[in-house]
């Protein structure tokens, strides 16, 4: 026997979770459906042994790449999705970023909508995460109607030191905006306590700004919203028509169940709800659900990522890394006419992270010694939406993920900008001269790129826009051919801009929920 909901969500995250708090009020019935359980919270969550070498919390499961060869994702299944492990660095789109850009590499389509379409819906999901920010020091920021809720969070001394540096070489670097519980004026009571276990880690404390603290469990005090965890959503059944979703299946501890809803929203990030699309094809949708115009699972971005290390002589006993960021080459240079990309950090590297992909060590460093002296940048550029990188399913039901890098020139150009600023920096107060002696690639998990498997960023795989012959959903991000499916996770995205897509999938949420609540009242 089916159980009927008003409203049922697939995925807990950033998307799901964000449309399940902004819905609560309204007392339809809703169901979340959450294939993890929450994380545990045990000293585990801090130990970056656990956490970074052995993957501890992430998933086990297996995909295949375009050669048939085993595929690890790096991501996790549980109640928040990824943002349980995000470094909560809350960026909206560039303006620009939503129209048609030309970059060295080809063309980054223009959305249906406009930034100012989504400007009020970024204010309030900057309020709702917590955000920590200062306006106007971004010199490529989109205009806001509004404040950050919080101050920036403060640049420890090296950081500060890089930031004064950088302005001195004539950028505008700023204070990166950042979802934490964080309140400096009083310690004491702070939620944050500005640790060195934030990126890539589940909060122990719960200061992080995820979609689990700020989202998920709020929605649950309403008594009319329903988290089922455990719950792996393997299709979508409709009606003859296959106008409507009729049934959600769903496997759980061995068992089948099943769900009906008079909306259901996929949003189990851009690979997995692109897989249930296509795992849903039938005699009305052969080539998957939704997917009469063959986008479903295609147009696959993850941007081109890189994390590079300065090493230093002057030490850097920085704890809480992640302030600072740099966005002069968003859009290019005096010297490059075509986009780079984004600049910030990562959490502070240790010895015991660096293990899990050691770079060349430098004379007399040890990979302890490497990460006491380094400044640890992450860098972003913009990948374009190429039709043959896409998500599929293979005869046993397996995600197989196939992605060639493209648009790499603004890459290489931004690591080389970066090695320049680093080779200018002032003059050392301990040892007179430079203090950076070279900055040595290092990947999270192997070589100078983050890999396939790492897919913190996937977008892209189920398309939105006006002609349904070019893209699987429409403005509302409601399938064309399907009345009562929407996708609210970053697969709707035509374009990934350049920076991290949380608050964009966050602030689009709230906008569906806006068209959802209308649609409910009816």
């Amino acid at each position: 026997m089916s159980q009927k909901y008003d409203v049922i969500i697939i995925g807990t995250g950033a998307g799901g979770g964000t449309l399940a708090y902004a819905l609560a009020s309204t007392g339809k019935r809703i169901l979340l459906l959450e294939r993890g359980d929450y994380v545990r919270r045990e000293k585990d969550n801090w130990d970056p042994r656990l956490v970074n070498l052995e993957g501890k919390y992430q998933t086990r499961e297996i995909w295949k790449d375009a050669d048939g060869k085993d595929l690890h994702p790096h991501t996790n299944y549980w109640v928040g999705g990824n943002t349980k492990f995000y470094g909560a660095a809350l960026f909206r789109l560039r303006r620009e970023d939503f129209g048609e850009l030309r970059h060295h590499g080809g063309i980054s389509p223009a959305w249906p909508i406009s930034y100012d379409d989504l400007e009020p819906h970024y204010t309030r999901a900057e309020q709702l995460y917590h955000v920590h920010g200062h306006r106007g020091e971004d010199p490529t920021e989109p205009p806001a109607s509004a404040p950050y809720p919080h101050p920036p969070v403060s640049h420890e001394p090296r950081l500060q030191q890089l930031s004064e540096d950088f302005a001195a070489q004539g950028l505008r670097p700023f204070h990166t905006p950042l979802g934490i519980q964080l309140d400096e004026s009083d310690p004491r009571t702070s939620t944050c306590v500005r640790c060195n276990t934030c990126d890539g880690f589940p909060c122990l404390v719960n200061a992080k700004a995820d979609a689990q603290v700020i989202a998920v469990d709020p929605a649950l005090r309403h008594s009319n919203v329903q988290l089922v965890t455990g719950a792996f959503v393997e299709r979508l059944e409709t009606s003859a028509s296959g106008r409507e979703v009729t049934k959600v299946i769903v496997q759980r501890e061995g068992a089948r169940e099943e769900y009906e809803g008079d909306v259901v929203v996929a949003s189990a990030g851009a690979i997995n709800s692109a897989a249930l699309l296509l795992r849903s094809a039938n005699d009305r949708h052969p080539d998957g659900l939704a997917n009469g115009s063959g986008v479903v699972g295609r147009h696959y971005m993850g941007h081109v990522n890189s994390v590079l290390m300065a090493v230093s002589l002057c030490a850097n006993p920085t704890v809480f890394q992640k302030s600072l960021s740099v966005n002069d080459f968003y859009f290019g240079s005096d010297e490059w006419e075509y986009p780079m990309g984004h600049m910030s950090f990562v959490g502070k590297l240790d010895g015991v992270t660096l293990r899990g992909g050691a770079p060349a060590i430098a004379p007399g460093f040890t990979l302890d010694a490497m990460a006491a002296h380094s400044l640890d940048f992450w860098l972003t550029s913009e990948d374009l939406p190429d039709p043959e990188n896409r998500v599929r399913v293979d005869r046993e039901g397996r995600i197989v993920l196939e992605y060639k890098p493209n648009n790499e020139e603004g890459h290489k150009r931004l690591i080389k900008k970066l090695k320049q600023l680093m080779g200018q920096q002032r003059k050392c107060p301990i040892h007179g001269g430079g203090c950076h002696q070279g900055l040595f690639a290092r990947n999270l998990y192997v070589g100078q790129r983050i890999p396939l498997a790492g897919v913190a960023h996937q977008n892209g795989t189920i398309r939105f826009g006006s002609d349904p012959r070019t893209s699987a959903l429409d403005v509302n991000c409601k399938a064309h051919e399907v009345d009562n499916l929407y996708v609210v996770d970053a697969s709707f995205f035509p374009s990934s801009g350049a920076v991290n897509p949380g608050l964009t999938i966050i602030a689009n949420a709230l906008r569906v929920a806006d068209h959802l609540r209308e649609r409910l009242a009816a």
